[in-house]
């Protein structure tokens, strides 16, 4: 099974349902390859790794995210030029959209080992957030009970002054 259908496929659950399915999990990423966090060998292995979703006939926009814990000899800015330059060899269609990309690239560097991932809908479910991906419509009902709400209140005003539409009506009838 690979693991990038598999967690888009419970997100997607999660994301329709808007059930909680889980306690402690707070974040599901896949990981779909590693190799050592040297310049060298993450060209290397990049090269053959993005080919199924950047090669030439296949196209897409791209975002690439970076995370390193415990490692201070790469840079962030030299990790993502080179694997963004490897994406455009792979086919100068593919473009980088950095709001709405239909693929992301996940880089998590550990140590020294790099964990790389390419994954979908990262925006839509909140960077593979599950609490977040849940909450995003209840979030949407909280807001809606209080207008509701205020929209009962504006009901409740709407008959009192009728009401003193009425009478200041029948006040000039009795006047004229």
């Amino acid at each position: 099974v690979e693991p990038e259908t598999l967690v888009h496929h419970i997100l997607k659950d999660m994301h329709a349902t808007k059930k909680k399915k889980t306690r402690v999990i707070l974040r599901m990423l896949p990981i779909a390859g590693t190799c050592k966090a040297f310049m060298e060998d993450m060209k290397k292995y990049a090269e053959t790794f993005f080919e199924p979703w950047f090669k030439a006939p296949k196209k897409g926009t791209f975002q690439i995210v970076y995370k390193a814990r415990n490692n201070s000899h790469m840079s962030r800015e030299e990790v993502i030029k080179e694997l963004a330059g490897i994406v455009g060899s792979l086919n100068p269609e593919n473009k980088v959209d950095l709001n709405n990309p239909q693929y992301t690239i996940v880089v998590e560097i550990i140590k020294n080992v790099c964990c790389l991932s390419v994954v979908r809908d990262y925006v839509l479910f909140r960077k593979y957030n599950l609490q977040e991906v849940v909450k995003s419509n209840k979030d949407n009902t909280q807001q809606n009970p209080s207008s509701h709400t205020g929209d009962q209140n504006l009901k409740a005003v709407k008959p009192e002054t009728e009401e003193e539409e009425k009478s200041s009506k029948e006040v000039n009838q009795e006047k004229n």
